[in-house]
C-alpha cells in the first residue's frame, strides 16, 4: 500500500514537469541564460560540469551540491535565494510567471526528498525532522517563511475546508497536546506527507484510524 502511494505521488509530481521554474529557484531541467550563468560560476569556481550550455542537467545538479556542501548549505543541488546570493553576488531575479502551480510542485517534490529521514524533537535539517521543522523546512524553499512550531503555522494563511483541500495546503493534527500540535503537507488524494515520531518523514492517509479523528484543520500558503 505504502509503495501504491507513493507512486502516485510521484506520477503527481510528474505532471508539473513542463512548467518553467519559479523566480526563486532553479533546477534540474531548467533552461535558459540564467542557467549559463551560474555553469559559468561554478566552471570558474573548479566545478566540473562540462559546459556552460545553458541546460541544467544532472551534471550541473552535483556540481550545484558540491558548492553546497562546501558552503555549509543544504547540499540540496537546486539554486535558490540564497545559493544564487552566494554564486552570483545579487539576487536572484524575478520573473513573471504562474508562480503558485509551480510552487505546488516544488513543494511536493521536494517534500518527497526527504522519505525516511528520521524523527528527531526539535530537528530542522535532513539530519532529522520534527513535523514544525519538516514543513518549515520544505515551504522556506518556495520563499514562504513559516514560524517554528505547529500551533504557530495553524495561524498562518488562510483557513481551508477538508473537502476543498488541494495539493501544497498545510494540514494540522492534535497529537501531544491540545489543538494544532502535528502539522504536514497535503499532496492529493487524500494523502499528506509529513515527520512523524514513529516513522520519520511518511506518507498517511488523511482518514486513516489514527489521523482522522486527530485532524483540526487546513491552511493555504501558497
Amino acid at each position: 500500500m505504502k509503495k501504491v502511494v507513493f507512486l502516485l505521488c510521484v506520477l503527481f509530481s510528474l505532471t508539473f514537469l513542463n512548467v518553467a521554474s519559479a523566480s526563486n529557484f532553479y533546477e534540474e531541467g531548467d533552461q535558459g541564460q540564467e542557467i549559463v550563468l551560474i555553469q559559468k560560476r561554478l566552471l570558474s569556481l573548479g566545478y566540473e560540469i562540462g559546459s556552460a550550455d545553458g541546460d541544467f542537467g544532472p551534471a550541473t545538479e552535483t556540481a550545484v551540491k558540491a558548492y553546497q556542501k562546501d558552503k555549509g548549505l543544504t547540499p540540496d543541488g537546486v539554486v535558490g535565494p540564497t545559493t544564487y546570493q552566494m554564486l552570483l553576488g545579487r539576487d536572484i531575479p524575478a520573473v513573471s510567471r504562474d508562480s503558485s502551480t509551480v510552487a505546488v510542485r516544488r513543494v511536493i517534490q521536494f517534500s518527497m526528498r526527504y522519505l525516511g529521514v528520521p524523527y528527531v524533537f526539535g530537528g530542522t535539517t535532513a539530519d532529522g525532522f520534527d513535523c514544525s521543522g519538516f514543513t518549515r523546512h520544505v515551504y522556506r524553499t518556495v520563499g514562504v517563511a513559516l514560524p517554528r512550531t505547529a500551533d504557530d503555522q495553524f495561524e498562518v494563511g488562510r483557513a481551508v475546508s477538508l473537502s476543498r483541500l488541494q495539493p501544497g495546503d498545510m494540514v494540522f493534527f492534535t497529537t501531544y497536546a491540545s489543538g494544532a500540535s502535528h502539522s504536514g503537507i497535503y499532496i492529493g488524494d487524500g494523502n499528506f506527507i509529513s515527520a512523524t515520531s514513529s516513522r520519520g518523514v511518511a506518507i498517511d492517509r488523511l482518514n486513516s484510524s489514527y489521523w482522522g479523528p486527530r485532524y483540526v484543520g487546513a491552511r493555504r500558503v501558497l
